[in-house]
């Protein structure tokens, strides 16, 4: 019987573990990186080790110290989670030659399933050779790993060479494995999941299916179970697919195949040996905690020969600190309040207070709703997303709300191609007018506590705030009755809570503020100064950087004083194991390089200035 565990991984899926370790009597070992001294994950746990350094290299990929920490810590047991070391054979052998217990399939059946190329061989499947102009579209794939890193879509020839660059650069940095193939791309297609939960004594269970179409950057960004409006033949050829690629490797565990449906086919895309983000969902509908059903299998306990029933409908949105507006990029900063309304299952490593760094996905937490049907799971979790109090970095929140509600996801007619076509309608800028109005009383009243109203003609005073990209001045006054506003009456004005009477309608607006940055309800405002610093003004062709990270790599031969065309590659940022490409923003001259590679930046710092003709 295991009796200590280990946690090979961080973060939200950390926590979850040990919350399973804890029903189970379970003590639990963390192991945490230098920018993870303080993170939930290592708080929560029994006993945490640190792994010196902050990179995923330096720490939650080194298999040997992780290893080193079990032995240390006096585990008995190792779960790797998943993303890092979680479908690494080699890492499996180590800790089962430690004498340790491995929570996960046999190293031979990971692999046999960790490379995408050999499991695409083993279920007959060849990837592309040398690609034509009649292979387009294409997709360039990472062999090993997941989470959407490594991958890109070529539509033209002239393209590849770049993606395969890319893709391999990308790889590595979150992997420690280059290798990439090449595979058609299918365009409409839905991505359809089995989980599966396999024991040593030849039972497979194939635990329904899971749609997850909705993806950014080949990321899966909402999940659902079972996925919606599959015929049941159908469904039954991909359960028999699932069972059929586990028993092919006498797997061992939970794990999970991945197939694109599309014209009522399946076709296998890979299985992943590890559990995966989006098991919540299984869980929701099957009545299963998967972690602990891993713990009993890895003990030598026998499933059951029939697999539980399924009941109802679960959703699952990934809310992550990033900007889907502006490529997707991750935010980083103090994460003030993160609370969802009780109903919903949140899975998260993160707390009030908690800072969101550069090192590692941008997630902040998983909420899962699960109802009777699939229209009451959807309207479940996008009214609790939206009641979410989210204080601190740009969240993708708004997106998700949006996402769950729209016509083609609500009548599941949805692809992966879902963000392609309505993301600029989906970040379309949100304002509400009387947001600045409510942040301007708030903050009147708490000065007012020192002495506010004078005895004097009243004076309109004037704040300006940036909201949704644009400035926006609220107007009100001190009077002897207290504070007003032309067009609406103030029902009532503290710091905290503003509520507003609006042509006859009672409106309340919950006010938070961190420095210069203000929550009203779901939006955020900048207080700004009321007179512009001179010395802020950038230079015409300005390029700032839209996150923080590393400057991994800058265009071959570029530097002050060459011709540039507009959308070329100058530069490349690395942040959050994702490479984000930095171009010219028009046809000119490059005036100026501030930065050289390894260096780090922050979000706005200049990266260079391209200046156009006169």
């Amino acid at each position: 019987m295991i009796s200590t565990l280990l946690v090979a991984n961080r973060g939200e899926i950390a926590c979850r573990i040990f919350r399973t370790c804890a029903d189970l009597g379970i003590r639990t070992v963390a192991v945490h990186s230098d920018a993870d001294a303080n993170a939930l994950h290592a708080r929560v746990a029994d006993t945490a080790v640190r792994l010196p350094g902050a990179t995923p290299a330096d720490t939650y990929l080194r298999g040997d110290l992780v290893v080193k920490a079990a032995v240390s810590a006096g585990a008995d047991a190792v779960h790797p989670g998943y993303g890092f070391l979680s479908e690494n054979a080699d890492f499996a052998r180590a800790v089962i030659d430690a004498g340790l217990v491995w929570i996960g399939p046999p190293p031979e059946a990971i692999e046999a399933m960790a490379s995408k190329t050999r499991a695409k061989q083993l279920m007959g499947i060849a990837p592309l050779g040398e690609v034509t102009e009649s292979d387009l579209p294409v997709l360039v794939k990472a062999a090993a790993g997941g989470g959407g890193r490594g991958m890109r879509v070529v539509r033209r020839l002239d393209e590849l060479a770049a993606a395969l660059e890319g893709a391999r650069a990308e790889a590595a940095s979150a992997f420690g494995d280059g290798e990439v193939f090449v595979e058609p791309y299918i365009e409409r297609g839905r991505h359809v999941e089995v989980q599966i939960l396999a024991d040593t004594h030849g039972t497979v269970w194939p635990l329904g299916t899971r749609d997850c179409s909705l993806q950014r950057r080949h990321q899966k960004v909402i999940e659902e179970a079972p996925a919606p409006g599959l015929p049941e033949g159908l469904v039954k050829e991909l359960h028999a697919l699932a069972v059929r690629a586990a028993r092919s490797v006498a797997y061992v565990g939970a794990g999970t195949v991945e197939f694109l449906v599309a014209d009522g086919k399946a076709h296998f895309l890979e299985m992943n040996t590890r559990l995966q983000v989006e098991h919540p969902v299984t869980e929701a509908v099957f009545g299963l905690d998967l972690v602990a059903e891993q713990i009993r299998v890895a003990e030598g306990h026998a499933l059951p020969l029939d697999a539980p029933r399924a009941h109802g409908h679960a959703i699952e949105a990934r809310l992550y600190a990033e900007d889907p507006a502006r490529d997707w990029a991750p935010q980083t900063g103090t994460l003030h309040r993160l609370a969802v309304p009780d109903g919903v299952r949140l899975d998260t490593g993160y707390t009030d207070g908690d800072e969101i760094g550069v090192h590692y996905d941008a997630m902040l937490a998983k909420a899962v709703a699960h109802a009777p049907t699939r229209a009451e799971a959807l309207r479940k979790l996008a009214h609790a997303l939206e009641q979410a109090t989210l204080h601190g970095p740009t969240t993708n929140r708004d997106l998700l709300v949006r996402s769950l509600r729209h016509q083609e996801f609500a009548t599941a007619r949805m692809d992966t191609g879902f963000y392609d076509r309505h993301l600029t309608a989906l970040t379309a800028l949100a304002a509400d007018p009387h947001a600045p109005l409510a942040a301007a009383l708030a903050d009147a009243h708490g000065r007012s506590r020192f002495g506010g109203w004078r005895n004097l003609p009243s004076q309109p005073q004037t704040k300006r705030y940036l909201m949704a990209g644009e400035e926006h001045e609220a107007h009100y006054r001190h009077t002897r009755e207290g504070l007003t506003a032309e067009g609406v009456r103030v029902v009532h004005a503290d710091t905290r809570l503003v509520v507003l009477d609006i042509d006859g309608v009672h409106r309340k607006f919950a006010v938070a503020r961190y420095g210069d940055r203000i929550h009203v309800n779901n939006l955020t405002l900048t207080a700004l100064p009321r007179f512009p610093d001179p010395k802020a003004q950038l230079a015409p062709g300005s390029l700032l950087a839209p996150m923080p990270g590393t400057v991994v790599r800058i265009a071959e031969g570029l530097a002050e004083g060459a011709s540039v065309e507009v959308g070329q590659p100058l530069l490349w940022l690395e942040a959050m194991k994702m490479q984000h490409q930095i171009t010219a923003p028009v046809t000119g001259t490059l005036t100026e390089l501030r930065v050289a590679v390894g260096q780090q930046v922050e979000p706005g710092s200049l990266l260079a200035v391209v200046q156009a003709p006169l």
